[in-house]
């Protein structure tokens, strides 16, 4: 069971998507937004909590099961400011951004999901967001 705010054992920098990847490949902004149809991502996203690399991974658009990569930066981060303006004021999530590549290192496997609900309860809230016009993305 993650834990929100909980930096990961490893300290390092983790990456949840549901594309299957090899150690030494780059993520790198310019491609297709893990979580809107049609938009192309300017940045690529990190956290350094595994609860947050968990909603990453399963809410992630496209086929297969969810993945969580240790990822390391090839530039600056900065906060992100979809969760670390309004929504989580300080940056608890540990959530950054980039415009550089991201180079995958490894892999976490023995992670494990959130509950059927509290998925659920995720997808329809992102849900209703969309449909009052209120899911923006700052990319």
């Amino acid at each position: 069971m993650t834990r929100p705010f909980e930096i990961h054992e490893s300290g390092g920098y983790l990456h949840g998507t549901k594309a299957d990847l090899a150690v030494g490949d780059l993520l790198v902004p310019g491609r297709p937004s893990n979580f809107e149809d049609g938009r192309v991502s300017n940045h690529v996203y990190v956290t350094q909590t595994l609860d947050a690399a968990v909603w990453g991974a399963e809410l992630a658009r496209g086929e297969g099961r969810g993945r969580i990569y240790l990822v390391e930066p090839q530039g600056a981060l900065e906060d992100d400011p979809n969760v670390t303006d309004k929504k989580l004021p300080g940056n608890p999530t540990r959530s950054y951004r980039t415009r550089e590549p991201v180079k995958v290192i490894g892999e976490i496997t023995d992670w494990v999901g959130h509950s059927p609900e509290q998925l659920q309860a995720m997808r329809d809230g992102l849900a209703d967001l969309q449909r009052r016009g209120l899911a923006v993305i700052y990319d």
